[in-house]
């Protein structure tokens, strides 16, 4: 039996029973793969299914305020996502008359969808022959076909597309096909597998030549960096307090934030940092510190280390255009900010 047929047959019975894969419908499929890239399935589910309920088609989704769609995305992490989400909605809606579009070619224009994607979308709810490459598809065909080209580059992930290509043009579904492909990279081709009980690896190059383990071949991970966040929490005497929009593109993008002072180390005194004085002079008038307490915090990221520390400050000078703390669940926050507020704020 052929390549593409045993994975067929494979996933048929073998598919987990995910919610997104009740029906085709091209609305349903994107959010959830917009939802589980950098995200795990079991993670994901659950928002897929709270953003379904708050949105459940484009037209809830582009009547929205982009403060709504992030409050349900609260702890995904990479924001960008979610607001791509919103701008895409906006202008299928608005400019599409609703419509879906239904072709690779045209999915691949909007705003947050790329190759996979729109290969995914395609594919799955209209039956067009794409196939996906995504990071189980790569690690999957990599190994079937002892690939050891860096599988971070472009040229790499480009004849890896073209071997999807082939496979999936010899199939009557290229939907469930795609689907096999990345349901096999997750569930049995993962990055540790037990390929002894594999129905492939009799010819499984990686695993006929005992090379699974280094293939696929990546480039030495960067560094992780570490920064450091210092939050200027004032609460005058009426428990308010001041907030700003995140406007940084780097992370937590549109989020609010208590004042910030990003510094190069770890610091234990704030009121001795230039930036600082310079923050409480923008006050314009003294503000008299009653209390002082700091809470720190470390926050992993993919790709960064976060030193978080909260200077939390009790002061007599009301703060006449803040934010009173019994408000503040009104408003989107990252979710170490958020977690404070829960736990240490009050």
């Amino acid at each position: 039996m052929s390549l593409e047929n045993q994975l067929l047959k494979w996933y048929l019975i073998n598919k987990r029973d995910l919610p997104w894969r009740k029906n085709k419908d091209p609305y349903s499929v994107w959010i959830s793969e917009i939802i589980l890239q950098q995200t795990r399935v079991s993670q994901g589910t659950q928002y897929y299914n709270n953003f379904m309920k708050r949105f459940p088609n484009i037209e809830e989704l582009s009547l929205s305020k982009e403060s709504e769609v992030l409050k349900v995305w609260q702890g995904l992490g990479y924001y960008n996502r979610a607001i791509n989400l919103h701008k895409t909605s906006k202008e299928i809606f608005n400019n599409l008359k609703g419509i879906f579009p239904s072709r690779y070619k045209d999915l691949i224009k909007l705003k947050g969808i790329g190759d996979y994607t729109a290969s995914a979308i395609s594919s799955i709810c209209f039956d067009e022959y794409n196939p996906v490459v995504d990071g189980n598809v790569l690690r999957f065909l990599a190994r079937y076909y002892g690939i050891k080209d860096l599988i971070d580059s472009k040229k790499t992930q480009n004849k890896v597309r073209e071997i999807g290509k082939k496979l999936i043009d010899k199939t009557d579904n290229p939907g469930d096909f795609n689907q096999a492909m990345m349901e096999f990279g997750a569930l049995i081709c993962t990055p540790f597998p037990d390929c002894n009980t594999c129905f492939l690896s009799s010819k499984c190059i990686a695993f006929n030549k005992n090379e699974v383990e280094k293939i696929p071949v990546k480039l030495k991970k960067k560094k992780i960096k570490e920064r450091f966040l210092n939050y200027i929490v004032l609460i005058d005497k009426k428990n308010n307090t001041i907030i700003e929009k995140r406007v940084e593109k780097d992370i937590w993008f549109k989020l609010n934030q208590f004042p910030l002072i990003e510094t190069n180390f770890k610091v234990d005194d704030i009121m001795r940092i230039s930036s600082f004085k310079k923050f409480i002079n923008s006050q314009k008038t003294p503000i008299n510190i009653v209390e002082y307490s700091r809470h720190n915090v470390k926050h992993v990221l993919s790709h960064q280390i976060l030193q978080i520390t909260f200077h939390k400050f009790k002061i007599e000078k009301e703060i006449s255009s803040g934010i009173n703390l019994s408000h503040l669940s009104n408003y989107n926050f990252p979710v170490p900010i958020n977690n404070f507020i829960n736990k240490k704020l009050f």
